[in-house]
């Protein structure tokens, strides 16, 4: 069977769907050494993306760039003469034609429970093409049970349609690094240690703005003088969370960085004293799961998929109590035994989500419809 994996979303964004079509790919290369794949990328890319020791696995350039208006007909037309017998689109929208049977991912449908979250460019790229997109996909699989629900009960898809299939940490984050490993990245990044800490991209649906109030909340109410670190890049609207930290005049105390590697941020997750993350909709949630695997307690809002991620090792709040996360924070920065406990609990919880698992599932879904 020749599969054909639409890639090129990496080159031109970092986040959530692209690192999914990264790790995706590398566990197919580990698992399937029958099938025949084509790993579609952008004409732009110049990074050699073919895997070492994979005859199976091929790259193959395309001219159309990603979330263009006429997109799904320029697309079809590129991919026509490589006759696919099933092509993937892990960024929601399928081309109108040119395989056999198409696959979709839809990792959650936050444009239309939270349109005011996304650039107007994105809200109506999405938002205008979804309904179409689950209509015309063989099949979709999604990450979480509640982007499956969503579907279900948003847009009258079938379950019968759908496969919910889990997806995992980078291996980067299960390793374990030499206490000089940590003091390298700490000591070039100025970072202390036993912080607060938020990853993710610094965007509207990330609700930074409740996690800044409580940070606020618990240095007047306990004296305490932990630091905040946010790690990630900036995004739209971005310029209210840092409006609240100037105004609030915690500008000595929050920090914020970008442009880190996943070793680095292994150590940054390693060294932090609680992951807080107080998002409004998760399609996944990758940070907590990369927190878990690196030893570090996860405060997690209890929204769209992050219950299921984080299970019963984290503590899970509504997303705008701003009193509850600032009594929480403080007590899992306090309580040792509470600590550990989570930790444990955190380490446990990752374990059930392995790439491994993830592409051995994806597999299982190609093959059956290339069987129907």
């Amino acid at each position: 069977m020749h599969i054909g994996i639409d890639g090129r979303l990496p080159y031109y964004q970092t986040g959530g769907i692209s690192r999914y079509v990264i790790q995706l790919v590398q566990a197919l290369v580990n698992l399937d050494k029958t099938n025949r794949y084509t790993v579609l990328r952008s004409r732009k890319d110049q990074v050699n993306h073919k895997p070492l020791g994979a005859p199976n696995f091929h790259t193959g350039s395309l001219w159309t760039p990603c979330h263009h208006r006429i997109e799904k007909w320029s697309l079809a037309m590129e991919i026509l003469p490589r006759r696919f017998d099933l092509l993937h689109s892990p960024d929601f929208i399928p081309p109108a034609f040119g395989a056999k049977r198409r696959v979709i991912t839809v990792h959650d449908l936050n444009f239309l429970y939270y349109p005011e979250f996304l650039t107007p460019e994105s809200r109506r790229y999405y938002s205008d093409q979804i309904a179409w997109a689950v209509a015309s996909a063989d099949h979709i699989t999604t990450d979480s049970y509640h982007a499956r629900d969503d579907l279900i009960e948003r847009l009258g898809v079938t379950s019968e349609k759908i496969t919910t299939i889990h997806l995992a940490a980078s291996e980067v984050f299960e390793g374990r690094y030499t206490p000089e490993a940590f003091e390298v990245t700490l000591n070039r990044l100025k970072i202390p240690r036993d912080f607060i800490l938020f990853v993710g991209t610094l965007s509207p649906r990330k609700n930074v703005t409740t996690l800044i109030q409580a940070y606020d909340h618990l240095l007047k109410e306990h004296n305490d003088d932990v630091p905040l670190l946010l790690v990630g890049s900036r995004g739209w609207l971005d310029d209210e969370v840092f409006d609240l930290i100037e105004s609030l005049g915690l500008s000595s105390k929050v920090s914020h960085i970008s442009n880190v590697s996943d070793e680095q941020l292994a150590h940054i997750y390693a060294a932090a004293g609680v992951l807080a993350l107080p998002s409004f909709y998760e399609g996944f949630g990758f940070p907590p799961l990369e927190a878990m695997h690196c030893g570090c307690p996860v405060i997690a809002s209890n929204r769209a998929s992050l219950p299921e991620i984080i299970g019963d090792a984290g503590i899970l709040l509504e997303p705008d109590d701003v009193e509850a996360w600032s009594d929480a924070l403080y007590n899992v920065l306090s309580d040792s035994r509470q600590r550990e406990e989570m930790i444990e609990a955190g380490y446990k919880q990752a374990s059930r989500f392995k790439w491994s698992k993830t592409a051995e599932a994806i597999r299982q879904v190609y093959e059956q419809l290339a069987a129907d």
